[in-house]
């Protein structure tokens, strides 16, 4: 099944990705694809552009200012400083208000998750991208400022320090996950989200079940994906089991009072797939774009439900 189902990626995706299953804490396997060097190279060049940007404009404000009224070490250190700080609150702020993307990673179809199916915290979130002081930006101002170190004695031990950060910026290329020294550090790994388009042919025009808005908000447009991809499985009874488990899961996350019969579970949650798909979709054309169910920058308030009641679509 999983030959058959790569396949229809391929044919969807028009590539051959490299997938892992990664098992939520609800336990709920999920597929992702891991994200390509070329695409995070273009995704962190996006980012360093808008980083220099507004470093400029910091820089062009400080300098009319404040600076020119302070003398030249003072300035540079403050220049510095600033630069330090704008760029690490610039990867981090995102990444913690976006659920792990960057504009260079929404750009690049990106997003950073835990590699155990777990929340992103923000701990893990602060600490790849401290990391990347080490990976990028240290063996970039070593890289400057070589022509000085080789008029000194100190040339040879920076240039084995510039190796040694080189040898830590190419770790992605030496495993599997592309994972660099921040993810392996954080617990983190990114991702490509593909932008396919939601398959018309699941949509149903009638419909048994009737879902309220408050229940059509539980969710966002990454578990859409997921539930397309599960109504996509070819038949099986490890397919309908994971329909049913999923189905349940739904029903408690939404407060779904009615049973749904193990011979209605395909229906139900085809239904609420065309439900939740028309409903995102009428949330964007207000500039509403909700990316997942902790995306609570749009969400409404859901119907209250116990701690144990919580499931995993959920």
């Amino acid at each position: 099944m999983a030959q058959r189902l790569d396949r229809i990626n391929r044919f969807l995706d028009g590539v051959t990705r490299n997938r892992r299953d990664i098992v939520s804490p609800e336990g709920v396997m999920l597929e992702v694809d891991i994200a390509n060097p070329g695409e995070r190279l273009t995704a962190f060049l996006i980012d360093f552009l808008f980083w220099m940007l507004a470093t400029i404009l910091l820089f062009l404000i400080l300098g009319l200012l404040f600076l020119e009224q302070m003398s030249g070490p003072v300035a540079t250190t403050i220049v510095l400083f600033l630069g330090f700080l704008l760029r690490n609150l610039y990867f981090i702020h995102f990444e913690l208000v976006t659920q792990g993307a960057t504009p260079g990673k929404r750009i690049a179809h990106l997003r950073v998750i835990d590699r155990n199916g777990g929340p992103l915290l923000p701990g893990a979130i602060i600490a790849r991208n401290l990391t990347r002081e080490v990976e990028i930006f240290l063996p970039l101002g070593l890289f400057l400022t070589m022509p000085v170190m080789a008029a000194g004695n100190g040339f040879w031990t920076g240039a084995a320090f510039f190796g040694w950060v080189v040898l830590i910026s190419a770790l992605p290329f030496f495993n599997r996950d592309r994972l660099r020294a921040g993810d392996l550090i954080a617990g983190t790994m990114v991702i490509s989200v593909p932008q396919r388009a939601l398959l018309a042919e699941l949509a149903r025009t009638q419909a048994h079940y009737v879902f309220t808005r408050s229940q059509l908000d539980a969710y966002g447009a990454f578990e859409l994906h997921v539930l397309e991809e599960l109504l996509r499985r070819p038949g099986s009874p490890d397919t309908y089991a994971i329909q049913q488990q999923v189905c349940g899961k739904i029903c408690r996350k939404i407060g779904w009072s009615e049973p749904v019969s193990p011979a209605d579970t395909l229906t139900f949650l085809q239904e609420f797939y065309t439900a939740e798909r028309a409903h995102l979709e009428r949330e964007q054309l207000f500039g509403h774009r909700r990316a997942d169910k902790t995306d609570i920058a749009v969400a409404r308030q859901a119907p209250p439900r116990s701690r144990q009641a919580q499931g995993s679509v959920d």
